[in-house]
């Protein structure tokens, strides 16, 4: 069986990508900062929940020494756990770059013996095209309208940590995605978007690749994005 491990998965679009693996017979592990939140979202779809906290390093060991004393082994990572917040200051810079950033590299090191020891494993990175330079300069993509600077720039280096992982791990697949707009409680003050049952088909299609699957890439539905 596949072992698929998602942060910041009790709601949103975390939480409808674990549900959608589930259908296609993965084991899900739900990881949330919240665990009592994570064990409610897990048992309405099938899944098994940890407290994971991506900007807490005793959190993470913990969560990934779970995963190994259960003996399930992991196959797929996906980075989830993501904030929004159009402040700018010194203490909001620290949170979005810890949250959407930092967190991948103390998931990621935690996790890569477990990902070794699998015979496929895949990481995938919910990345954001507010963090490519070519959409946000470009005036007819709505990213150029966006005042999200510190929420585009940590996307910019979840981009650039997921293809620096493909470089520096050849045996494990690492991708970046887009999912697409969507309407999620982080972007609930713009009032725009789809729904998440829409774009964590996207999440699910990159985290059900086969070994033959890409690595090093960013992309979105209809393709790769320039960045």
């Amino acid at each position: 069986m596949t072992v698929s491990l998602i942060t910041g998965a009790n709601k949103g679009i975390g939480l409808e990508t674990a549900r959608q693996l589930v259908a296609v017979g993965h084991e899900v592990w739900i990881g949330s900062r919240d665990r009592s939140r994570g064990e409610v979202a897990a048992a309405t779809i099938g899944a098994r929940a940890m407290q994971l906290d991506v900007t807490d390093d005793d959190s993470v060991r913990a969560a990934l020494a779970t995963i190994a004393a259960a003996g399930t082994g992991l196959d797929v990572l996906v980075h989830n756990a993501g904030v929004l917040t159009t402040d700018l200051d010194g203490p909001a810079a620290l949170r979005s770059f810890d949250t959407n950033a930092v967190g991948i590299v103390r998931v990621t090191e935690a996790a890569l013996p477990l990902l070794r020891a699998s015979g496929s494993a895949n990481v995938v990175t919910v990345s954001s095209s507010a963090g490519s330079f070519w959409a946000v300069t470009n005036p007819d993509r709505p990213e150029s309208q966006l005042p999200l600077a510190l929420y585009a720039a940590s996307k910019a280096a979840a981009t650039m940590l997921t293809v620096q992982y493909a470089k520096a791990h050849p045996g494990i697949r690492f991708n970046a995605v887009e999912p697409g707009p969507t309407a999620t409680d982080m972007t609930a003050a713009f009032g725009i978007g789809r729904s998440v049952a829409e774009s964590a088909r996207v999440v699910v299609a990159l985290a059900t690749t086969g070994p033959d699957g890409p690595t090093g890439t960013f992309t979105d539905e209809e393709g790769t994005l320039p960045w």
